[in-house]
């Protein structure tokens, strides 16, 4: 795990925990960075839906993975 040193206003970091359920800063951050960057995830995936063009089924995409024998 990689240390960094960020400033947050106190009453932002106490909220945060309290909102995040933590025990302390660092896990209320960690808590948070996880779940923006899931988030920021999850609207790419939908800002791509009907752009991609699949050329197989799901059923082949689940169940057809040839190198698996």
């Amino acid at each position: 795990m990689q240390r960094t040193s960020i400033t947050l206003p106190l009453d932002l970091g106490l909220e945060l925990m309290s909102v995040v359920n933590a025990k302390n800063k660092t896990e209320a951050v960690i808590l948070a960075v996880r779940d923006e960057i899931r988030k920021k995830k999850k609207e790419q995936l939908q800002d791509m839906a009907g752009k991609i063009e699949f050329t197989i089924s799901a059923e082949e995409l689940r169940h057809g993975d040839h190198r698996l024998g």
